[in-house]
């Protein structure tokens, strides 16, 4: 049986991007249990695009085992990681990749017309929308009002909820505090946590920003779990 209790679990990775023997990245162990909220730490060209693309399934690793909620991604065919993905990771990247001139209540709702069964869990997909707004900070009224208008940090809370919505196990937030001051960061993340915790959803987020680490249960460098030749992107 899977363990349902480790949310993310990598054994003995290994990939190499296709054309480029100049890049490896080994990864011997890594694993996150469920509810945990970690953040990941490394400079650029540490590999971490590569990481997330291996735990999303875009790219499968050469060896080793790459398992998100029990499922081993590589067991899938491509079309079936997709529906995986959509399913079980809600993304929140670094530049939140909103439709500017779609309403904030379509954005959100976006993930579960990919994802049945994370539609299936909710009762009521627009009050759970408007939920998350309320609870993410963002104004009365906002749901009607097109994403482009807002500000950044409401994007980002946007974005945030459109990762949220259907509980999915597994958030990955990709560097989605780079472009706000220290205070916004603060408060967004104790939202974010609020949400995690809540839904019992494990948050993998990544930066390259050391003083984010004491907010969050545990802290992971890239050093220490990858080895990278030296060109790594």
């Amino acid at each position: 049986m899977p363990d349902t209790a480790k949310t993310l679990q990598l054994e003995n990775v290994a990939y190499s991007w296709p054309g480029r023997a100049s890049f490896d990245l080994q990864v011997a162990d890594l694993t996150l249990a469920s509810s945990e909220t970690v953040l990941l730490l490394g400079e650029s060209g540490s590999g971490k695009s590569t990481l997330l693309s291996l735990i999303c399934g875009t790219i499968i690793a050469g060896s080793g085992r790459v398992s998100v909620a029990g499922t081993d991604i590589a067991a899938l065919s491509a079309g079936q990681r997709d529906r995986f993905r959509a399913e079980q990771i809600g993304l929140i990247f670094q530049q939140f990749n909103l439709l500017p001139f779609a309403s904030v209540q379509d954005n959100i709702l976006l993930p579960l017309r990919f994802a049945p069964e994370r539609r299936k869990r909710l009762s009521d997909p627009n009050a759970e929308a408007a939920r998350l707004c309320h609870d993410l900070g963002l104004p009365d009224g906002v749901m009607s009002s097109k994403a482009g208008n807002l500000s950044v940090g409401q994007q980002q809370r946007v974005a945030a909820a459109r990762a949220l919505i259907g509980m999915p196990p597994l958030i990955i937030a990709d560097e989605p505090t780079s472009s706000l001051d220290a205070a916004t960061q603060a408060t967004f993340l104790e939202l974010l946590f609020a949400q995690s915790y809540a839904h019992g959803t494990t948050l993998l987020m990544v930066s390259h920003d050391a003083r984010l680490s004491s907010q969050f249960d545990r802290v992971i460098n890239m050093t220490d779990i990858a080895q990278t030749k030296r060109d790594a992107l």
